[in-house]
């Protein structure tokens, strides 16, 4: 252990844990309601709580990735450490439901999938004591009091990749510093994407042992998706606006300024005389039912993309319900609204846009990704708006100048592939930690 545990700090923790201790019926509850909508929260609930139906066994390499995005930055990670280290034994664990699904697709023969535990001393207990992995690796921002106590007495060596820390987040934890400081203190080691996330991090207590970027750079689109999504875009009779893993809200905002653009909402051809094909990607797939119920209410006729086959259906809104699928979506379309932007909600990730060659309008909420939109504001693959109806303006105007089009489109490729290699260097500074570790050096 770096440093004990001050009094405030030990009180701190003692009231947490017992906060988490009691809040576990809640989860329970929780749980089932989400499982309503999307099935895999009922699987394996009782890992939740550190119950598990298999022996137990060690020697894991355990990587923890909450949600869909952590996933797919995980799965470039892997990929290197599998290059650079053949044989590992994967433990891969999540909280979200996106998580698990994608995560399924990474395991290897003899890897084991599990859901992170709740956050009570007796569950992280039993999770470590189950499976007795030889090291942990977190994705972007996963820190828990409990889990990173629990690793320390369990000697299990925990390393937080990829890691991000902005400004509004650095500021929560200054607030709950007493349960914050000696979560971060207590990791091994901290790989930043940005020098500003570092020194974050470092007023933490956490130990920075490098500057990277960010791993999502190196994520190479689906080329036969982006075939795809070409092909039909110059099939279009009009430019297609998408807007790209929208959150709640966001939505109806969109059509307010659908509706405040119109010549004459209500009348006959309407919306069909939008002189632009729409194209909606929800962040989350429990959502699609609503966001159709939503445009269709307004008198939109809706075709969601689960129901295509070989060809688009011509609609007035093009619903995209299915996962795995945002490059065919990116490349369908001459210009994205950044979903999680035009809420107070950090924005979403803008970098696979990028790689599709699909320039980005953003709102004024990217504090999640603040370094990335910037860049990309810098090297032309990006506009910013104030709103979500001077990005439609913005958007119209933009899609008629059609050779500041298309040098965005250029700076987009551009500006990805200048950033990449970000999974390589970690890879190779986390298993050269590792080992320094077990030879007892750190």
């Amino acid at each position: 252990m770096r440093a004990e545990l001050n009094w405030r700090e030990r009180s701190a923790l003692a009231i947490y844990s017992a906060l988490a201790w009691l809040m576990q019926p809640w989860l329970l509850r929780r749980l089932a309601r989400r499982a309503r909508t999307e099935p895999a929260y009922a699987i394996s609930v009782g890992e939740r709580f550190g119950r598990y139906s298999d022996a137990p066994s060690a020697g894991w390499l355990w990587l923890h990735a909450v949600s869909l995005g952590e996933t797919r930055a995980a799965a470039l990670l892997l990929a290197q450490l599998r290059q650079q280290q053949p044989g590992l034994r994967l433990l891969l664990t999540h909280g979200t439901a996106t998580g698990w699904t994608a995560g399924r697709e990474l395991l290897e023969q003899g890897d084991r999938q599990a859901w992170l535990p709740w956050d009570s001393r007796g569950a992280v207990d039993r999770f470590l004591a189950h499976f007795r992995p030889c090291a942990g690796l977190l994705v972007e921002t996963e820190i828990w009091p409990n889990l990173v106590q629990s690793c320390l007495r369990y000697g299990v060596p925990l390393v937080l990749v990829n890691a991000r820390l902005n400004p509004k987040s650095f500021g929560s934890a200054r607030r709950l510093r007493w349960l914050a400081q000696p979560a971060y203190r207590g990791l091994r080691c901290v790989f930043a994407q940005s020098e500003a996330d570092a020194v974050n991090l470092r007023a933490l207590g956490a130990r920075v042992g490098g500057v990277f970027g960010n791993i999502k750079f190196d994520a190479e689109p689906d080329v036969q998706q982006l075939a795809r999504g070409l092909a039909w875009r110059s099939a279009m009779p009009k430019p297609v606006l998408m807007l790209a893993s929208s959150r709640d809200g966001e939505e109806a905002a969109l059509l307010a300024a659908v509706v405040a653009l119109a010549q004459a909402p209500g009348t006959p051809g309407w919306p069909a005389s939008l002189p632009f094909q729409l194209l909606l990607v929800p962040r989350h797939p429990q959502r699609v039912d609503a966001v159709a119920a939503l445009f269709e209410q307004a008198g939109f006729t809706v075709s969601r993309r689960s129901q295509w086959t070989s060809q688009t259906q011509p609609a007035d809104l093009w619903l995209g319900d299915t996962m795995g699928e945002l490059a065919l979506y990116y490349a369908m379309s001459q210009i994205a609204l950044l979903g999680g932007s035009f809420e107070a909600l950090g924005g979403q990730n803008l970098i696979e846009a990028a790689a599709c060659a699909c320039p980005v309008l953003m709102g004024p909420h990217t504090f999640n990704f603040s370094e990335a939109a910037q860049l990309a504001l810098d090297a032309g693959a990006a506009r910013r708006a104030d709103d979500m109806a001077a990005a439609l303006a913005q958007a119209l105007r933009w899609m008629a100048q059609t050779e500041a089009l298309a040098q965005a489109r250029l700076a987009c490729v551009q500006f990805a592939g200048a950033h990449r290699g970000a999974s390589q260097r970690t890879a190779a500074a986390v298993l050269s930690t590792l080992a320094q570790h077990r030879a007892g050096a750190i």
